[in-house]
């Protein structure tokens, strides 16, 4: 019965999604619509590229002026609605819900609300999320969040972006993907392996087993429930990440599972010598043909304390997927933060990835480190290129300037990487303005008790007043 919910909710849903040709669209008028600066320092080479701020936990909308954009926005999702409007759907990770704002045609925010709130998700943080929809993946819309911390439900949930928000207390669990420390949940492009639903998850865990990255596989397209789960093992499962790291490509392949809760997992994932990568943050996989589409990177974003010899500063992962086989494929370490003479010496815990047809995006939440003259900075938006290895810093998080701490949205003594950059997503093609990203920055120093409890039903005491901007970046290449 669940399955066939499922598969009844995917075909209903197909039908409320805009398709809008070239001709319908009403030119968005890019400008600042927040009362907040945004805190972010282009570098050299990205010095043309056009920011603004569009939304901060201390403004009203007019439409709904009660609203709270809360503490620690993550991930997100944008669709075009059928009268020319938009929706974003963006998790409120330290609030353990979901928001869902609306943005009228020029793309200024005009009303939002929650849909999914902490009541549904047992408190448990909402973190990088992932929008599936029927031009890209052959079904939905439909709306994947990962459960990390805070509370009992760390599992990937499923939320329709159109569900009223009087029904914000209740949730759909995908129980065949596992119980997992989940970062995100990411399905490949229908394009990858036709008739199938293939989605990649993410396990930003550090014990002994933690930091898998996890597979859940249906022979039928938009089946979310009725699929197998898999986890990566790398050759016979006695190679090491660091191993990975030293160069060359590894065998690997997916081995399939028959534990779906937490403890369970993790048992069963040491037994089948299963790779532990140190924390699994995000997952994306390269745009364009099929072939790419088969081409999966992710980010372990590593931690001092936490088995260095997986990794400490972190890293980005490639995974080629084999042709007529999604459980086997090679895999490569693309970006090591550990390699302090290499390209990416200056890594200071990659977290979030963003993949399109050319580039990966990759944002910073520094962990602090102070050991190393390389990781002196605050967080960065990486460009890789692609197609000739080459990394770039797109811009910086200026929080700690004069005018962030004089503001007191900052402050003086904030450590290196205290604000975290997080939530890209490509809105080249929801909104026809070619290189479009939508980026969030988590103000972790920027304190102010009116952003507590902002859905409306958790405690204070299980909130947190940190704030959170919405920023839209256009000129960037895809």
């Amino acid at each position: 019965m669940k399955k066939l919910t499922f598969l009844l909710l995917s075909i209903s849903m197909l039908f409320t999604a805009c398709d809008s040709t070239e001709s319908d669209f009403t030119k968005i008028d890019l400008k600042n619509h927040s009362t907040t600066p945004h805190f972010l320092k282009l570098k050299s080479g990205f010095e043309n590229l056009e920011v603004y701020s569009l939304l901060s936990s201390e403004d009203k909308l007019e439409g709904s002026p009660d609203f709270v954009y809360g503490s620690m926005a993550d991930g997100a999702g944008l669709l075009r609605n059928a009268d020319g409007t938009y929706t974003l759907i963006n998790n409120i990770e330290a609030d353990y819900s979901i928001a869902r704002i609306i943005l009228d045609e020029t793309f200024k925010p005009i009303s939002g609300e929650y849909i999914l709130n902490s009541n549904a998700t047992a408190n448990t943080a909402q973190c990088s999320g992932t929008l599936i929809t029927p031009a890209e993946h052959g079904f939905g819309p439909l709306y994947l969040s990962g459960g990390e911390w805070g509370g009992s439900n760390t599992n990937v949930f499923a939320v329709d972006p159109f569900k009223s928000a009087s029904d914000a207390s209740s949730s759909v669990i995908l129980g065949a993907m596992g119980q997992w420390t989940v970062e995100n949940a990411v399905p490949l492009g229908k394009n990858a392996y036709p008739g199938k639903t293939i989605v990649f998850i993410g396990d930003d865990s550090h014990g002994e087993a933690g930091g898998q990255l996890a597979m859940y596989m249906s022979d039928q397209v938009g089946d979310l429930s009725g699929g197998k789960l898999y986890a990566l093992k790398v050759g016979d499962g006695t190679i090491t990440a660091n191993e990975i790291a030293e160069g060359g490509e590894f065998d690997a392949e997916f081995v399939e599972l028959s534990e779906y809760s937490y403890d369970a997992l993790n048992e069963e994932c040491i037994a089948k010598k299963v790779m532990a990568f140190n924390r699994v943050e995000d997952i994306d996989y390269r745009k364009g043909s099929a072939a790419d589409n088969r081409e999966v990177y992710f980010n372990a974003t590593g931690r001092s304390q936490y088995n260095d010899d997986r990794t400490k500063y972190g890293r980005v992962y490639k995974l080629v997927l084999d042709e007529s086989n999604p459980l086997k494929a090679k895999i490569s370490v693309e970006l090591d933060g550990d390699d302090l003479t290499g390209k990416a010496k200056a890594f200071h815990s990659p977290d979030n990835i963003l993949v399109t047809e050319n580039y990966a995006y990759i944002q910073e939440d520094p962990n602090g480190y102070a050991d190393d003259v390389n990781k002196e900075h605050d967080a960065y938006l990486y460009q890789y290129n692609l197609n000739t290895g080459e990394l770039k810093v797109v811009l910086e998080s200026d929080h700690r300037s004069n005018s962030a701490v004089e503001g007191q949205y900052s402050l003086a003594d904030d450590r290196w990487g205290k604000w975290e950059l997080t939530g890209m997503i490509d809105i080249s093609d929801v909104v026809n303005e070619e290189g479009t990203f939508l980026l969030i920055q988590q103000a972790h120093s920027w304190y102010n008790d009116d952003f507590l409890n902002p859905d409306g039903v958790g405690s204070i005491e299980d909130s947190r007043n940190e704030g959170s901007i919405l920023t839209v970046i256009r000129g960037l290449d895809r």
